[in-house]
């Protein structure tokens, strides 16, 4: 039923549907399909570089089973005729609470690329997060039309090289800077050490072009883990986020906060917001799930700036539960690169088209006909009260 053609693709493998699968993606019904498609179209060193956590990938499950353990408070009779999910995120008007987080080598997935990811989110009226370690550069990111898009940064040790990739961002019209921060060193994906991974050699880190960055060879290891321990800075501290202002006017997001006491400092450091973030369970494993990490950071900020969320988000459903637990907004990563292998454009738009759906679908159902009515009210938890675990 599920026959595949393979072909070869400037020097990388690609397996092709069949009609009867491009049947089946018609009917795709929830985000998660995405996955198990990929699976079967890309190359195993592809799907396993999208697709796995760091050493036990426990955090990497807990991201999806944290979600499964809050449970609605639905209020009914409100008149749920008309439902507003619109919001503004640093002062910009998007469609939903729902944007795409930033994930690198998006071009191993699709021939496209982050481009045609970056068309999905501008036809969905939401935001779209470009990784510094992007198959296409900011500036052919732009080419492809209006839209508000982010760029993610990794401080490399020559600031003078994150210097003129932000101010490239800048000119290219990208509306902010998500630090990532979490990285000093790249945690153990035990699947790209096994993989030998490598970027594919027709594909290169377009926003490094021309400058002297080095290159990702094969190792006995993970060739990206030998990657950034040449090329990231160990020595990454808060007053790199200082420094950073001082080169950009751009609002910086600091990316991979799970706790209270970094939360101040990212505020005290003058951060325009945070994100809740372990990296897609890719770097510290048995770190919390960040829904689970969420609430502890939304109190320390105190209102002060926005909170958002990433990580393990498949569903409307999670949308909400965020959302209730305080996350200004969340960003979706894997879901991405997974529709992209399977249908490209289209791909990415079903999966955002779907989780906006849920989405109203779960206010409408919870009684909540703006964002704003989302409340704390609308969620149990583990820890709200000692009765709540026995009914969870």
């Amino acid at each position: 039923m599920r026959s595949i053609v393979t072909i070869n693709y400037l020097g990388n493998s690609f397996k092709l549907f069949s009609e009867s699968i491009m049947t089946y993606i018609s009917e795709i019904t929830n985000v998660m399909e995405y996955e198990a498609l990929a699976k079967e179209k890309l190359p195993k060193m592809v799907y396993d570089y999208y697709a796995s956590g760091a050493e036990d990938q426990w955090t990497l499950q807990e991201n999806r089973n944290a979600f499964s353990r809050i449970l609605f408070r639905p209020r009914i009779l409100r008149d749920v005729s008309k439902i507003d999910m619109t919001t503004t995120v640093l002062g910009f008007n998007i469609s939903m609470p729902i944007m795409i987080a930033p994930t690198a080598f998006q071009k191993m997935a699709h021939p496209e690329g982050e481009c045609a990811t970056a068309r999905a989110a501008s036809a969905a009226g939401t935001i779209m997060t470009l990784s510094s370690w992007a198959t296409s550069s900011v500036e052919e990111v732009s080419s492809t039309g209006p839209g508000i898009r982010f760029f993610q940064l990794y401080v490399t040790k020559d600031r003078n090289v994150d210097a003129q990739l932000v101010k490239r961002a800048e000119r290219a019209g990208f509306k902010a800077i998500a630090l990532t921060v979490d990285t000093p060193r790249l945690g153990r994906r035990e699947a790209d050490i096994k993989n030998r991974f490598v970027l594919p050699p027709h594909l290169t880190l377009k926003n490094y072009e021309g400058l002297y960055f080095g290159k990702m060879d094969k190792t006995d290891d993970s060739g990206l883990a030998s990657y950034v321990a040449n090329q990231i800075d160990r020595s990454l501290n808060w007053k790199d986020v200082k420094w950073l202002q001082t080169i950009t006017s751009l609002p910086i997001l600091v990316k991979g906060v799970l706790t209270a006491e970094d939360a101040s400092l990212a505020i005290q450091y003058g951060a325009a917001g945070i994100i809740v973030s372990n990296h897609g369970a890719r770097q510290l494993d048995y770190v919390p799930a960040t829904v689970m990490a969420l609430e502890e950071v939304v109190h320390a900020a105190k209102g002060r700036v926005p909170v958002f969320l990433d990580g393990g988000v498949r569903r409307g459903t999670d949308v909400f539960k965020a959302l209730a637990l305080g996350a200004s907004g969340v960003f979706v990563g894997r879901p991405v690169p997974f529709s992209l292998a399977v249908d490209g454009e289209a791909g990415v738009r079903k999966v955002l088209q779907m989780l906006r759906d849920e989405f109203e679908l779960t206010m409408a159902l919870s009684g909540c006909r703006s964002l704003k009515e989302i409340t704390r009210n609308h969620v149990v938890t583990h820890w709200d009260t000692p009765g709540a675990v026995a009914r969870l």
